[in-house]
């Protein structure tokens, strides 16, 4: 674990990374350098804390997040077309630590395994037949992924 602890804050140090977003950004961990290990991601993807008014908006956001595609959510029933694919996300954070959170977003398959249909949002692994303007890119940035677990933390157990 320090091994890989090390080599992160080394990426940390080291500046400027590219994410999937094309924008580079200095204390980013590069998805190719993301090390889950016991079902947790305990060191923050980038160096700026998540904002849970703009991990709402990519939760929500059908072009970005699109969870609620999968994910009832009674915080935003405002929103049309919750899905019922995954488990409820009320009290989320009630359920899971915020590493075990940044973990599940950034990569559900090393969490719950290959069966799960939830995709990895800050992972270059994401299956063959991947459209050529996608290749190479993740579907969230680091920031927007510690923007969504910074709002899914907020998710508590009423």
């Amino acid at each position: 674990m320090r091994t890989h602890m090390h080599k992160a804050m080394a990426t940390l140090a080291v500046g400027s990374v590219l994410l999937g977003t094309g924008y580079a950004l200095a204390g980013t961990i590069a998805p190719d350098e993301v090390r889950i290990e016991d079902m947790e991601l305990g060191q923050p993807l980038t160096d700026m804390a998540g904002d849970p008014v703009k991990g709402r908006e990519v939760f929500a956001a059908r072009k970005l997040g699109n969870c609620l595609a999968c994910h009832v959510n009674k915080d935003l029933n405002n929103e049309l077309f919750h899905g019922e694919v995954g488990p409820a996300l009320d009290g989320v954070a009630s359920r899971w630590s915020p590493e075990q959170l940044r973990a599940i977003v950034v990569n559900s398959k090393q969490v719950f395994g290959d069966q799960t249909i939830m995709p990895g949002f800050y992972t270059l692994d994401v299956g063959i037949n991947v459209d050529e303007k996608f290749a190479g890119k993740t579907i969230l940035s680091a920031q927007e992924v510690e923007d969504v677990v910074a709002y899914l933390t907020t998710l508590k157990e009423e």
